[in-house]
């Protein structure tokens, strides 16, 4: 099998050079990768760092560099779907590493029998620190992040309804076609929703895995939760099929906790007393389940703090989601998106007859 390897990047100069050296050293026949490296017109020397890469003599198949005119994700995306030429084509983020075995790994449980393929995604941090452990620990328990189980090591094959740094046979792609590029931080839940109504399953196997780095102050991880929680709601419009309940847990609770407020306020203060006391059993459980990790900290005394924080930062930014929708309706009327997950589509069919496979 020839494997595309894709990865985009805006202004990460700082991060890819550890992801480069674990591309460098993947033990699948270099002869069978294609390299494709998506640059969404950065200004930090990214760009630069792909051409040093490109020139170096990895023995890869090839190496190639677009510039995506856009800074959005789905769009660079699509411009990686739009170039490659292998069979299997994987997504792999910015801010990622992977073991030497990730690519076989994947090629081999394609060859299994599965048409999308992907593992466990378990957190790590860069540069350790004290708090950057503290942080850490929010972002891999499930209280603080999220219930999806490509989060964390598998330990047995099953089907998800999504996957992160995913392996698509060539047809997965031809296809449902690209990405939807009116959505932001959503694109993949649209895009593997698209994948599922197709009839594909995901597969999430023991045996890959695969790290991201997580955000190293929490500034950026409550603007991280902020952003994640606005594209829940204005996704709602889009696509309600391919969000689940557990997205919507934040916003409901910021608006529990607003309700209940302002019934304390008119004097009737045992609803919030009552939401307070629960929240805080699960708070205080979570915040001691992560001080059975090896790495406890004596910032962890902070994660009771840290938890809501980002809970909140999430529901509020799905209720200003909510509210946008109108106005994002209006602005993404005539965006083109569609024509492009269909163009993305064309062109891999395209692909797909010239090298003598059938159309699915």
């Amino acid at each position: 099998m020839i494997v595309s390897l894709c990865m985009i990047a805006y202004n990460e100069a700082e991060a890819i050079d550890g992801l480069f050296g674990d591309i460098a050293l993947q033990e699948y026949p270099h002869s069978k990768i294609e390299v494709v490296f998506v640059d969404s017109m950065s200004t930090d020397g990214t760009y630069e760092k792909m051409k040093r890469f490109k020139e170096t003599d990895f023995g890869f198949r090839d190496v190639k560099i677009v510039r995506a005119p856009k800074r959005n994700q789905a769009a660079s995306w699509n411009e990686a779907l739009m170039v490659f030429t292998g069979d299997v084509v994987i997504r792999v983020d910015a801010h990622a590493r992977i073991p030497r075995n990730f690519v076989s790994r994947n090629v081999y449980n394609l060859k299994m029998g599965e048409n999308v393929v992907g593992g466990g995604r378990p957190n790590i941090s860069s540069n350790v620190s004290a708090w950057k452990l503290t942080l850490l620990a929010a972002e891999d328990s499930l209280f603080g992040s999220s219930i999806a189980g490509y989060r964390r090591p598998s330990t047995e094959k099953e089907y998800m309804d999504s996957l992160f740094h995913a392996a698509y046979r060539r047809k997965v792609i031809a296809e449902v076609g690209g990405f939807n590029e009116d959505l932001g931080r959503t694109e993949d839940n649209e895009f593997h929703y698209r994948i599922r109504m197709a009839g594909y399953k995901m597969c999430c196997c023991p045996d890959i895995i695969s790290y991201q780095h997580s955000r190293n102050t929490l500034k950026h991880m409550i603007k991280q939760k902020f952003g994640n929680g606005k594209w829940i709601g204005l996704t709602l419009s889009e696509c309600p099929g391919c969000l689940s309940y557990f997205h919507f847990a934040p916003f409901l609770f910021v608006m529990m906790l607003a309700v209940t407020i302002f019934l304390a306020v008119l004097g009737h203060s045992f609803a919030l007393k009552v939401l307070l006391v629960l929240y805080g059993m699960f708070d205080f459980v979570n915040s001691v389940s992560c001080c059975t990790l090896k790495n406890i900290q004596p910032q962890f005394i902070l994660l009771p703090v840290i938890f809501p924080l980002l809970h909140v930062a999430y529901g509020v930014g799905t209720i200003v989601g909510l509210i946008q929708i109108p106005f994002w309706q209006r602005k993404i009327k005539n965006s083109g998106s569609k024509e492009r997950i269909e163009l993305v589509k064309q062109k891999v069919a395209e692909n797909t007859v010239a090298a003598g496979e059938e159309m699915p």
